[in-house]
């Protein structure tokens, strides 16, 4: 860039630590509790998708009928695996350079956050024990409107206290990226460069990155 950054913004699930197979792990546990199975296959349709419109897939599988009642307690049941998987995650689970990261920013001076739709983010980074590396969590407790729009973003610029324009945002998914360049912010993609083609810049992860090529 050729700005003075002020603050770097991370997407939590698939930038700093990986959580789908937790998700995966959860469904599936309800599943077998309802007697039926999920095969791993089935995870790569979950990405992306709602709660409650990854139960309907999950209890079609199963050949299952149920009220929104029944819904509604079905995916309580779900999100209760998944917290207690989540809970006790490890920082062994940290994705490759992601502390190395943030070690730097704090070093320059710079400020970071998180900018993530999960409910669960502070749990998660509490889990994993990085918490104090990021000044600002921002999750969907506060946002109300998902990727792509930008309030999750434009949240944390403003509690780090900066201008939008001079923010870095690392994202995964392609309606993150979208979001971030709403907000005015540089992207830097996570990932597939095929996939990823609305970033500014497209790592594979953070191993052996340096905040210099931004």
């Amino acid at each position: 860039m050729s700005v003075t950054i002020e603050g770097y913004i991370f997407d939590l699930d698939g930038v700093v630590v990986d959580t789908a197979k937790y998700h995966f792990l959860a469904w599936k546990k309800l599943a077998n509790s309802l007697g039926f199975d999920l095969a791993e296959a089935f995870n790569e349709g979950l990405k992306g998708v709602s709660r409650m419109a990854a139960l309907d897939l999950v209890l079609s599988i199963g050949g299952i009928a149920a009220d929104s009642g029944e819904r509604q307690a079905y995916a309580d049941s779900k999100n209760g695996y998944y917290l207690e998987y989540i809970s006790a995650m490890s920082r062994d689970e940290i994705l490759p350079g992601v502390v190395e990261i943030l070690e730097d920013i704090k070093e320059r001076g710079c400020g970071s956050a998180i900018a993530s739709a999960s409910k669960n983010a502070p749990l998660i980074l509490e889990s994993i024990g990085i918490r104090t590396l990021f000044d600002v969590v921002v999750d969907g407790n506060r946002a109300d409107r998902a990727k792509p729009d930008p309030e999750v973003f434009l949240l944390a610029a403003g509690d780090l206290g900066a201008d939008p324009g001079r923010c870095v945002v690392f994202e995964d998914a392609v309606a993150g990226l979208e979001g971030a360049a709403r907000a005015g912010m540089y992207c830097v993609g996570v990932g597939n460069p095929r996939v990823l083609t609305g970033a500014d810049l497209v790592i594979p992860d953070f191993a052996g990155f340096s905040l210099r090529r931004i």
